[in-house]
């Protein structure tokens, strides 16, 4: 359910890239006008402006984007320009480069997408960047959460709601002899179900462990795990529980405190207008009393700010 309003007008691509060209023409940008088109059109929409300003004006208009605007602004516009699997292998080659490493980052992408869209992103990261994801990953991460991020790019999981009970319930049993009943961890097993068990599994091994133990799975995750790989576990299981109550949870703690984590607010709210923004906002303000965009307007400012609550949509 996505959050983008797209003007009544019929939409015209032509029209949007003339709007454009004049918004860049002559001293400073219109940033205003600029924001105004790209932030109310869908990434079917923003792939045809592109097209048609390539066409009309012999020029990308992406690299123009980036000679226009600049700082938070420019990577905000920038990545919502590209469509879901592109921007994707953006965010990860980024997090990968060895001068901007960020395996949280890293972590949030592969381990809240489905194993198709992964399959995907792999795919253009290879063809864009001429290396493969795998390599990557194995350079930058390391140890048990280095295993879990390349089980679930290489292993294909079933995405379907079907569950096999009798199974679901001998990995819960799995699970808590891995962990809760042992002394240490064997973080294998773990690794092993949460890379090839489908989210409507997960969610069954969850309600299961519950019943058979008491106690919740991810109490158990926290205690028996840590680090990076502790992330991982717990970003596979909300994102198959509730996706919107975990990205809500990113959100807040982005804007926690001193001090605003802009990447992560960026990363959320460009990667999830177009599929669950309206929950992801329901939740926020279930769990935080206040809505998101109260809470993006006090941590931002400017255009910036007017280009991340356009993408908001209305403040219900």
């Amino acid at each position: 359910m996505a959050t983008l309003t797209v003007p009544p007008t019929p939409f015209s691509p032509h029209d949007d890239a003339i709007h454009l060209y004049k918004a860049f023409k002559g001293f400073g940008c219109d940033t205003a006008a600029v924001i105004n088109i790209l932030a109310h059109r869908d990434a079917t929409q923003r792939a045809h402006i592109q097209h048609e300003f390539q066409r009309m004006y012999s020029e990308d208009i992406l690299k123009r984007l980036s000679s226009e605007l600049s700082g938070k602004l420019e990577t905000a516009v920038l990545l919502w320009m590209h469509d879901p699997a592109g921007r994707d292998a953006i965010i990860l080659k980024q997090a990968l480069t060895k001068d901007f490493i960020n395996l949280e980052a890293v972590t949030d992408v592969i381990c809240s997408r489905t194993p198709s869209q992964i399959q995907t992103v792999k795919q253009i990261y290879h063809s864009t960047f001429g290396t493969y994801l795998e390599k990557d990953i194995e350079i930058q991460a390391s140890g048990d959460h280095e295993k879990i991020l390349l089980a679930l790019i290489s292993k294909p999981r079933y995405e379907g709601m079907e569950v096999d009970r009798d199974m679901a319930a001998k990995d819960a049993k799995e699970l808590y002899k891995a962990g809760e009943k042992k002394l240490g961890t064997d973080e294998k097993v773990f690794v092993h179900i949460f890379s090839e068990r489908s989210k409507a599994h997960l969610v069954a091994i969850n309600s299961f462990y519950h019943d058979m133990y008491g106690g919740s799975l991810k109490k158990a995750i926290k205690s028996e795990t840590s680090g990076l790989f502790k992330r991982a576990l717990l970003t596979i299981l909300q994102c198959a529980e509730n996706p919107a109550k975990y990205f809500a949870k990113v959100l807040n703690k982005a804007m926690k405190g001193l001090g605003t984590d802009d990447t992560t607010l960026i990363r959320v709210i460009v990667t999830r207008t177009e599929i669950d923004m309206q929950y992801i906002k329901a939740e926020y303000h279930k769990k935080y009393k206040k809505t998101l965009n109260d809470a993006v307007k006090s941590e931002t400012s400017g255009n910036y700010q007017t280009f991340l609550l356009s993408l908001l949509g209305p403040n219900h």
